[in-house]
């Protein structure tokens, strides 16, 4: 059921806000779900507070746009009153005083939190399997990864235990773990969502954005999201007005992914730019300097956001208790933020990130939008030995829109060795509109 027919249904009275709560609420606790390690912890009020909705609506007053939806959010965005642990042993037990401004708006618009959700430990990851609680198992096949690292909110959404969820996305974090799991992930325009109350990996990159069942459901959320922040001084509002050209970039994509993949992807892309009359033109993206560029960032920012970890303040020291991903990448920060080095390095990345950013100014110059498989390969088994350099080329075709900033969308496109694999389309800034538009078109 889309969010639309939903909301329809229980602002009539058709659907009460508590049997849906309920619902959801009944198939979390099932031992099947429960083997998936989905879920950290449950909201204990989302029974009261879907009470409070009913009563409202049928003493017929005002409710909000999400009126009884139930969502989720991956434990490292801020709940008021949850633990808000980012699923390591450093943040055990801390519970958040104050909620992220996503969750106030969601709150005002009536919608039922639900649950914190599992992910690789504070972001650092690509599977899910990092996590100091354990692995998030796929749904469609429990073997699998489900993709990191918002990798319990995709699986919630995939295992339909609530009506949306919302994640993080830093290279790929969203939109990865959709495409694993066969439903839609958006990664909005850098500052179009407001990042307050989100425990950062890299400030530079990170995005929150929701997972949903569709492109239509993703804007509906979106929406309510979106928009500038006082709490958070890089979120802009803006509308661009760009002449259309009814033009679609995708690259050559020989020896970049998996054969099947680049077979589906070519017969997808084909089939419905024939049908909408689409021009395809072929484009060429800097992928060679893609990883080097967004992994020399993350390290240095994610060794500057850690240092506030020392076991003072709250939870424990992060180098005695965090796990191996996130010791790595602190360990690589701190070598490439050494004083002799004069900041060379990140310097250096820094006039890529600069070119990145121009060269798809000029590429959206001659066209719309531009089409890429989301993920080069499909999901490994949990536990299954791959190295560092093939983990990290998970995130080969969605690293550049995170370091140009614009916006990303991970939908379905289909299965792969009976494995799902997702369609990716970028846009130029603030354009999530059109993404919207061409992703209803391929659904």
């Amino acid at each position: 059921m889309s969010l639309k027919t939903k909301i329809k249904e229980i602002k009539s009275g058709k659907l009460k806000a508590i049997d849906n709560v309920l619902n959801f609420s009944k198939k979390i606790a099932t031992p099947k779900i429960k083997d998936l390690n989905i879920f950290l912890n449950l909201n204990e009020n989302a029974i009261e507070q879907a009470k409070k909705v009913d009563k409202r609506i049928k003493e017929k007053k005002s409710v909000g746009k999400l009126a009884g939806l139930c969502f989720a959010v991956k434990s490292n965005i801020s709940v008021k009153g949850q633990e808000t642990n980012c699923a390591s042993e450093v943040l055990q037990g801390y519970v958040s005083p104050y909620n992220a401004t996503v969750i106030n708006k969601l709150n005002s618009e009536d919608a039922i939190f639900m649950g914190m959700l599992n992910m690789d430990e504070f972001a650092c990851g690509g599977s899910g399997e990092t996590s100091f609680f354990g692995p998030t198992k796929n749904p469609r096949n429990p073997e699998l990864i489900p993709g990191g690292t918002s990798s319990g909110s995709a699986a919630a959404m995939a295992s339909e235990l609530c009506d949306f969820t919302l994640g993080s996305d830093t290279g790929g974090s969203i939109r990865n773990p959709a495409s694993h799991c066969g439903v839609t992930g958006l990664k909005p325009t850098y500052g179009a969502v407001s990042r307050y109350g989100l425990i950062d990996m890299t400030m530079s990159f990170d995005c929150i954005g929701p997972l949903t069942n569709s492109s239509e459901d993703s804007k509906i959320i979106f929406d309510i999201i979106k928009g500038q922040d006082n709490f958070d001084t890089t979120t802009i509002e803006e509308k661009p007005v760009r002449e259309k050209k009814n033009t679609i970039g995708i690259i050559d994509l020989r020896n970049l992914c998996d054969e099947k993949i680049q077979e589906l992807f070519d017969e997808k892309i084909t089939t419905v730019a024939k049908k909408n009359n689409w021009q395809l033109k072929k484009i060429s993206l800097p992928l060679d300097i893609a990883l080097e560029t967004y992994y020399i960032i993350v390290y240095t920012e994610f060794f500057s956001t850690t240092r506030k970890f020392d076991g003072r303040r709250f939870g424990k020291e992060i180098m005695s208790a965090a796990g191996p991903e996130v010791i790595r990448r602190i360990i690589g920060g701190s070598i490439i933020t050494k004083a002799e080095f004069e900041g060379k390095y990140y310097k250096e990345a820094l006039k890529a990130k600069n070119y990145i950013k121009s060269e798809f100014q000029k590429i959206f110059a001659r066209v719309d939008a531009i089409l890429l498989p989301t993920t080069p390969k499909t999901p490994h088994k949990i536990g299954e030995k791959i190295s560092v350099e093939d983990m990290y080329a998970y995130d080969i075709f969605t690293t550049l829109s995170s370091i140009s900033g614009i916006p990303s969308i991970s939908i379905p496109m289909g299965k792969v060795d009976e494995k799902d694999v997702g369609l990716q389309i970028l846009a130029p800034h603030f354009e999530e509109d059109l993404i919207f538009k061409l992703a209803k078109k391929f659904e």
